[in-house]
Parts: structure tokens; C-alpha cells; sequence
């Protein structure tokens, strides 16, 4: 069984990011991912963005015919 557990090395030392649930000591590999620095934040939209792009029917209230015997 394999478990993946990120963390972050730094000077010299992997400091996980929660400690794993094992009960015996197993053998573990180290994989280094270089992290991206010019990863831009993501962008936000405005608010009310999508105004106007939704219409809803004007008897969207009113009831179904098909269940007018259970009313």
C-alpha cells in the first residue's frame, strides 16, 4: 500500500504535513518537486459577473399540472 503525505524540506529536514498512521516503520521515497515562482495568484471576477445571464420563466412558481392530484 502506498501513502502520499506532502511536506516541505528545508534545511536539511522534511517536515511533514500530518503525521501518517503506520505501525511498523516502512521504507519511505523522497521525491523532490520544484516549486513554480512565478505562479501567479488567481484572478478574481467581480461581483455580479453573471447578472443578466439567467432568466427564469415567469410561472417558474407556480405548480406542476403533474402533480395537481397531490395537492
Amino acid at each position: 500500500m502506498h501513502t502520499i503525505i506532502e511536506g516541505i524540506y528545508e534545511n536539511g529536514k522534511v517536515t511533514l504535513d500530518h503525521k501518517p498512521d503506520v505501525a511498523v516503520k516502512p521504507k519511505v521515497k523522497v521525491i523532490f518537486e520544484e516549486a513554480d515562482a512565478a505562479v501567479a495568484a488567481p484572478v478574481k471576477r467581480p461581483f455580479g459577473i453573471g447578472k443578466g445571464t439567467i432568466e427564469l420563466a415567469p410561472d417558474f412558481d407556480e405548480p406542476l399540472d403533474d402533480l395537481k392530484e397531490y395537492m
